[in-house]
């Protein structure tokens, strides 16, 4: 697994990238080799909180997990705890990799014999809509007006379907497909 920190707003000391690569390494057999994990610390000195965020992606799957806390230390834990759990919750497809004996040690899962049934996912109701070719700022507007979190478009300059969303801080996102 490749780590990459970075910081903003901060002075990481060699203590907390020790740490950083301790708590990612043992999640390391989970992932091929060449998967990069990105923790980023962001110093929020106003407030006196210390954000940490831990995006993993490997295979198309995205694990990431974003924790503020008083202490960057605290923030690590949590996220990478997060994390976790995340890759818990899909044991059912990273067992296809390795077998469950090797996740439950690796995490200190105890086995159980309680089933655990996963959530059935209803589909309520179905849209569809027309979507023109649009600017960006465009799709802002729109989605705006209809008082929703995302807008889905065509970019007008790049013919590709995007998404366009309101973020929690109040600023916007835009998701690109790669493909």
């Amino acid at each position: 697994m490749i780590i990459k920190i970075i910081s903003r707003k901060a002075d990481l000391k060699d203590d907390f990238k020790e740490r950083v690569e301790k708590k990612l390494s043992k999640l390391e057999k989970f992932f091929n080799k060449d998967v990069i994990a990105d923790v980023v610390v962001t110093i929020e000195r106003e407030q006196e909180r210390e954000k940490v965020e831990v995006t993993i992606k490997s295979n198309g799957v995205v694990y990431r997990s974003e924790k503020t806390t008083a202490d960057k230390f605290d923030s690590l834990e949590m996220a990478t705890d997060a994390i976790v759990k995340q890759i818990v919750k899909n044991k059912a497809r990273l067992s296809k990799k390795m077998s469950i004996n090797d996740l439950e040690s690796t995490l200190g899962i105890q086995q159980s014999n309680d089933v655990i049934e996963e959530p059935e996912y209803k589909i309520v109701r179905r849209k569809l809509y027309t979507s023109k070719p649009m600017l960006e700022e465009e799709a802002i507007l729109q989605m705006n007006m209809i008082d929703h979190d995302f807008f889905i478009f065509t970019d007008a300059n790049t013919g590709k379907v995007n998404i366009v969303y309101k973020r929690k801080n109040g600023d916007y996102g835009l998701i690109i497909p790669e493909n």
